[in-house]
């Protein structure tokens, strides 16, 4: 009778477990946690998509915005801006002529808008934004050898030290891109692009990048930056 009970006991363990096993793996019955069991990359501005889910999202708020789960700013607002400068909307569409003419503008500018009182800071936080921002294909040292490039997956990243660059066209192609980078608009805001130029100019450039010797006031944007009157107010400010 002992040896029966366990011989009934090991067979029905051992048809649960073969029933259990052959289930739909990507299937499974219980989850926990969804939001990590499922993993979903979206965009926080557009109409949400729940993975696990066939309901509609049906939060108030998120509904009367479309679906989003991300709001926009209040209209009629700007992005907070400590640093004064100014400069046109990037995600107006250009045609290679525009493009290529404010580059070849942006070349002209030698000097930063930023507050020379406050260089040394600037640098200093451009050192760290390009670091953990550009050196991963700029490398740290600027030589086009960073760990994207050495791996292989990537090649064609031009040394700084080689190309006729200024502090101007430096933070255009962060600004709008350039052959095959993209712009990084969306990642550093106008002032720490303008930091990060400066210091690819004063690290890997013979001639260091300079600044003006004021804060820059706003003035109306141009297709590349606003910074273009300022700069030429400096200029001629030396020359008197």
């Amino acid at each position: 009778m002992k040896n029966s009970f366990f011989k009934i006991i090991s067979i029905l363990g051992l048809g649960s477990v073969l029933l259990t096993s052959c289930g739909p793996k990507d299937n499974p019955p219980l989850v926990y946690f969804p939001d990590m069991y499922f993993p979903v990359a979206y965009d926080p501005l557009a109409k949400t998509d729940i993975a696990y889910s066939k309901h509609e999202n049906e939060i108030p708020l998120f509904v009367k915005n479309e679906g989003a789960s991300g709001l926009g700013p209040v209209t009629g607002t700007v992005a907070q801006n400590n640093d004064f400068v100014v400069e046109a909307n990037n995600d107006l569409v250009q045609t290679p002529d525009e493009y290529n003419g404010g580059y070849d503008e942006a070349k002209t500018l030698t000097v930063s808008p930023l507050n020379a009182k406050n260089k040394a800071k600037d640098l200093a936080r451009g050192k760290i934004l390009f670091e953990h921002t550009c050196s991963a294909c700029h490398g740290v040292n600027g030589d086009g050898q960073g760990p994207i490039v050495l791996s292989g997956a990537y090649s064609g990243v031009p040394k700084y030290a080689d190309r006729e660059i200024t502090v101007g066209s430096v933070h255009y192609v962060m600004m709008h891109g350039r052959n095959a980078m993209g712009s990084y608009a969306g990642m550093l805001n106008i002032g720490d692009r303008w930091r990060v130029a400066m210091y690819v100019m004063n690290a890997f450039k013979s001639q260091p990048s300079a600044t003006a010797t004021a804060p820059m006031a706003a003035t109306p944007a141009t297709p590349m930056a606003a910074s273009a009157p300022a700069a030429t107010a400096t200029t001629e400010t030396t020359k008197k």
